[in-house]
């Protein structure tokens, strides 16, 4: 969900990303030295990031040159002692986009469909709409975020979500989806109105994701949350993700908090295919996650490769930010999630044979810039520790 995800385009953001980052390095002890262990160095990260405003715990993976680190910090549940662990499922929200955006370079690399396709091929009926002035909505404007599609269907969750940090939020979310299925979707398509030439400018949509899933399932004739678990399971050996959990599951997943609601919150509601925002992943699929995408594979390099490039540091791939012009990271893929109880990141840093997912249960104005800042910590002291050891 868009409600809370940031990019690099973002200005104000962004400043205040760098901000951050130099506040909590300066936090940190031996500022730009890296300890012996990176493991002791992520340890300090976490349990600096947990000392943030509202923030109860987090977890967080790295990924660095084939070695392997996981580590679970503060409790879940305020005023209950409690960890995260391994077996934890978050809600990993907007991160779900990557996954569909993998999905999506797979079936292009497999000629199933291609960029340039008109969407409404894969749709019934007439959809009269879904253009402007002769220009159709194409697949490459879903990946890149240049549809025009509104944020969210109905339209009405986007009013709601204008105002994301306030304590009703999730509540009306969940009325909004109670009952909102594929065929209400559809329903609602049918009404949006395109005001510009598709693939022009950025505006993020969680809808485009959504019919995304849609036309996967129409070339694989295969319900979406399969079609995910399927390939992941096949490519990265993960096995402990999907969309919609069985009974077994549900006691499994982080309770989280919403802004600065002392009361834990509910679940994301459920979207119509739940591309968007619906996936949950332990964080040791999320390490798998990152080893999967720093092998560079056909179909991650297909994920990565640049379909609008919007100036000379910001483009977008299949659903990835990619950015550049940062002389610390190099060229990195990116991308924030969050829903009403839970915020994350990835980053994928060739550079430096690095990737970092980190997560925490608590869902607010602050929660983004935290972890930024967090991860831009520990870029600096692996950084650090290349040029010391180079």
């Amino acid at each position: 969900m868009q409600a809370i995800s940031r990019i690099v385009r973002n200005r104000p953001w962004f400043n205040y990303f760098v901000l951050s980052a130099a506040l909590l390095a300066a936090g940190c002890k031996g500022e730009h030295v890296p300890a012996q262990d990176l493991g002791a160095d992520i340890d300090e990260v976490a349990a600096t990031l947990i000392e943030q405003p509202l923030l109860h715990s987090t977890s967080i993976a790295v990924v660095y040159r084939g070695q392997q680190f996981i580590r679970h910090r503060g409790d879940m549940e305020a005023g209950r002692p409690g960890p995260p662990t391994d077996a934890t499922l978050y809600e990993i929200g907007s991160l779900s986009k990557t996954l569909a955006g993998t999905l999506m370079a797979n079936a292009v690399l497999e000629r199933r469909l291609g960029l340039d396709d008109d969407v409404r091929r894969y749709l019934q009926g007439d959809y009269p709409n879904l253009q402007y002035k002769g220009d159709p909505i194409r697949i490459r404007h879903l990946l890149s975020h240049t549809s025009g599609l509104p944020n969210m269907l109905p339209e009405r969750a986007n009013t709601v979500l204008a105002d994301f940090t306030d304590q009703r939020t999730p509540q009306e979310l969940n009325a909004i989806y109670a009952r909102y299925d594929k065929a209400d979707f559809f329903r609602d398509l049918h009404a949006v109105e395109i005001h510009e030439a598709p693939g022009k400018d950025y505006a993020y949509s969680s809808a485009g994701t959504e019919l995304t899933a849609h036309i996967l399932e129409t070339v694989y004739k295969s319900d979406y949350e399969s079609l995910l678990r399927g390939f992941f399971r096949d490519s990265a050996a993960m096995t402990d993700l999907g969309i919609r959990l069985s009974d077994a599951e549900i006691p499994r997943l982080a309770i989280g908090y919403h802004s600065d609601n002392a009361v834990p919150t509910t679940p994301m509601p459920q979207l119509p295919w739940g591309a968007s925002g619906n996936v949950k992943a332990t964080v040791p699929e999320m390490v798998k996650y990152l080893e999967f995408q720093l092998a560079d594979g056909p179909v991650v390099k297909e994920s990565h490769r640049t379909l609008v490039k919007f100036d000379y540091e910001f483009s977008i791939g299949y659903f990835w930010n990619i950015v550049a012009g940062d002389r610390l990271k190099g060229v990195y893929y990116a991308h924030h999630g969050g829903v009403p109880r839970s915020q994350c990141y990835i980053y994928i840093l060739p550079k430096y044979d690095l990737g970092i997912f980190v997560i925490t249960n608590q869902s607010g104005a602050q929660t983004a810039g935290a972890m930024e800042a967090a991860i831009n910590t520990l870029v600096e002291r692996i950084a650090a520790r290349e040029n010391v050891s180079g």
